[in-house]
């Protein structure tokens, strides 16, 4: 069977294990479903996720041009703390920003490859802690907007990781830790103005993602230096394929990519 269509980042469905979805114009397919076969990755042209243009992505998914102009990729989406719709201060487009700042945020544990400190918006709630590949998950604070988020996450930065270890987390070099002891030892840094905002009594999240086997160490697939690859698909974790002879190939970091995907 042959798909064709741009990368954007798998969407998941939690489930024992979580179930990934490709989502291309015409078509969309369970990759879950695709474990233990062959696939094909043939990198064709460019699609930038703004303007759809055949031109180079630069990052997330976006030609330079758009990168630098559309509000879905303002500084405030990789640092929260910068939000300023609660201030009704314009960065690039008001109306979107508040549409997306102005919402419940949860600071968060997660587990992946280490603890580490996160922001996401409530709504995307499991969906942000299985695109880290993390095993296990819990909520700090819910705050009512993207700025306190922001600043609740730097300084917790004091005390925390914010990074994960991708190779650790892709060969599952893990261990499990009480999450609930951390949020606890973290409550006393977390900033006044969030501090009412504490979420008290809600458990861990344990996710369990469909792998048969873990790479021994991993090769990532960079699709401008190898356009056509082909290997045995072994598992999903993250938003990352991880196939037998090693090689891993991240979905979203290629977010933009138009390819053919053979399956065999």
């Amino acid at each position: 069977m042959l798909y064709e269509g741009v990368l954007r980042k798998m969407r998941t469905e939690m489930g024992q294990p979580i179930q990934y979805y490709m989502v291309f114009d015409t078509d969309f397919l369970n990759v879950n479903q695709l474990l233990d076969k062959e696939l094909q990755i043939e990198f064709i042209k460019y699609q930038c996720l703004n303007c759809g243009e055949d031109l180079p992505i630069f990052r997330q998914g976006f030609c330079r041009r758009c990168f630098y102009e559309t509000p879905a990729a303002g500084d405030w989406i990789m640092r929260p703390e910068l939000s300023t719709a609660h201030l009704d201060k314009e960065d690039r487009d008001l109306e979107y920003e508040k549409k997306v700042q102005l919402q419940p945020h949860i600071v968060y544990l997660a587990n992946s490859s280490n603890v580490k400190v996160g922001v996401t918006r409530k709504t995307q709630v499991p969906t942000r802690w299985i695109d880290q590949g993390a095993h296990e998950a819990i909520e700090i604070v819910e705050v009512p907007n993207r700025y306190l988020a922001g600043v609740t996450e730097i300084a917790l930065k004091e005390h925390v990781n914010d990074k994960t270890n991708w190779r650790k987390m892709l060969t599952n070099s893990l261990e499990d830790v009480d999450l609930v002891a951390w949020r606890s030892k973290l409550k006393p840094y977390i900033p006044a103005e969030a501090q009412d905002y504490f979420i008290e009594n809600q458990g861990e999240t344990h996710l369990e993602f469909p792998v048969i086997r873990y790479p021994d160490k991993v090769k990532s697939l960079n699709l401008n230096k190898t356009p056509n690859y082909q290997g045995v698909l072994k598992g999903i974790k993250g938003q990352y394929l991880l196939f037998e002879d090693n090689t891993v190939f991240n979905v979203r970091g290629n977010e933009g990519y138009y390819v053919a995907l053979g399956v065999k």
